[in-house]
């Protein structure tokens, strides 16, 4: 069963769209986890649901002799299983991340072979994270080293152009690639102009579609989706949304993903006695977001559960 692309659903569409992010289970959980945070936002009828995928990470064991031991790790290993049993339990398309780390081109294009055996036709590519306890990204050897990289290598299979030069009765792919965008640069970049830069190379290399990383201040996206179009950059661009659940992510979320948080956000999070009330606040904030951002005139919301969607779901009921 071949599922609607994400651009079709947009092309489709009256009015905008409702989709979200989800993790894979813990190595040893179950689908069960999975379907306690999808089911409560079925009634708002998702366009489509993505899957992250996460690089494996190092680990050291210390050995009863005293030396070390390096393990690798995959915590949450199954995107492609998720993402099938997700497809064809609920018959929603999904969309599953392909990553650089931790992946030669040749394991990559196995991971796609397989997705397009499956049906799924959606993509969201990105180059990744670090491993945990590294600084800087080191791809494999025999790996994509950028995400721009990995859009011409998918683009290729679009193509029917495998790795293999001899393959014979080689059949073209039809993938749709979604990349990142970010509405307050990547912290890598040296500037916002080289941001878009290449963020206008994946679109040239064959991406349909961007989703941005999660932002608190819509301007950031108005100005970022503003800038895009003055570079030629004429894609659907989805706004990424993160409501805040603890106080801990006045720190963390800024820390991680290299964001701003708007000082009346921030002030009325400092009001809070407990994270009950922060979670109330990161709802309202969500929902004042998401309004504003459909009067502009967006083509989807795309919200990041991190796995928990009660709030989500509070603010889907005030929004579709």
């Amino acid at each position: 069963m071949n599922e609607p692309k994400v651009t079709e659903y947009i092309a489709a569409a009256d009015k905008a769209l409702f989709s979200f992010e989800l993790l894979p289970p813990l190595k040893g959980q179950d689908f069960s986890a999975i379907q306690k945070a999808i089911d409560p936002l079925i009634e708002f009828n998702p366009a489509f649901i993505n899957i992250t995928y996460h690089q494996q990470e190092v680990v050291y064991d210390t050995l009863d002799n005293g030396l070390m031991r390096k393990r690798t790790v995959r915590k949450r290993p199954g995107t492609v299983g998720i993402s099938a049993a997700i497809k064809y339990r609920y018959g929603i398309p999904v969309v599953p991340h392909i990553i650089c780390g931790g992946f030669t081109r040749e394991e990559t294009e196995n991971a796609l072979i397989d997705l397009n055996f499956l049906g799924i036709k959606n993509l969201l590519v990105v180059r990744g994270d670090p491993p945990v306890g590294m600084k800087n990204f080191v791809p494999e050897p025999e790996g994509n080293e950028h995400a721009l990289d990995l859009v011409k290598q998918i683009a290729d299979l679009n193509k029917g152009h495998y790795l293999e030069k001899d393959i014979k009765n080689n059949r073209a792919t039809d993938f749709c690639i979604g990349v990142a965008g970010y509405p307050e640069k990547h912290n890598e970049s040296p500037n916002r102009e080289s941001d878009l830069h290449f963020l206008k190379k994946k679109i040239e290399a064959g991406a349909e579609y961007i989703v941005t990383q999660m932002f608190f201040d819509n301007q950031k996206y108005f100005d970022f989706v503003k800038s895009c179009r003055a570079k030629g950059i004429d894609v659907p661009i989805i706004p990424g949304l993160k409501p805040i659940t603890s106080k801990s992510q006045m720190i963390s979320l800024p820390q991680t993903f290299h964001v701003d948080l708007p000082e009346t956000l921030v002030k009325e999070m400092l009001k809070c006695k407990n994270n009950e009330q922060i979670r109330q606040v990161g709802i309202e904030w969500a929902v004042q977001q998401a309004k504003e951002l459909l009067d502009f005139g967006v083509p989807v919301l795309h919200f990041y559960t991190m796995g928990k969607s009660d709030n989500i779901r509070k603010i889907a009921e005030q929004i579709f």
